[in-house]
C-alpha cells in the first residue's frame, strides 16, 4: 500500500476504517472488484484519519 501523499490528486472511491477487525481486507476486496470492472483502483493508507482509501489516479482530462 502507498501513503496518501504519494497519490495526491487521486480520486477517493471509498474509505475503510483501519481499526476494523478485518484490517485492510474490505478495502482490498473493493479495489479488486473495481479493477475487475476496468478501473485502476488501488489501496492507500491515510495515516491522519487511520483509514484505508480506495483511490484511482487523476485522469489527464480532469
Amino acid at each position: 500500500m502507498l501513503e496518501v501523499s504519494a497519490v495526491m490528486g487521486a480520486k477517493v472511491l471509498e474509505r475503510f476504517s483501519a481499526g476494523a477487525p478485518r484490517g485492510s481486507w474490505p478495502a482490498e476486496e473493493y479495489a479488486a472488484a473495481r479493477r475487475a470492472q476496468g478501473e485502476p483502483a488501488t489501496v492507500v493508507m491515510d495515516l491522519k484519519s487511520d483509514a484505508y482509501l480506495v483511490v484511482i489516479p487523476p485522469r489527464d482530462d480532469d
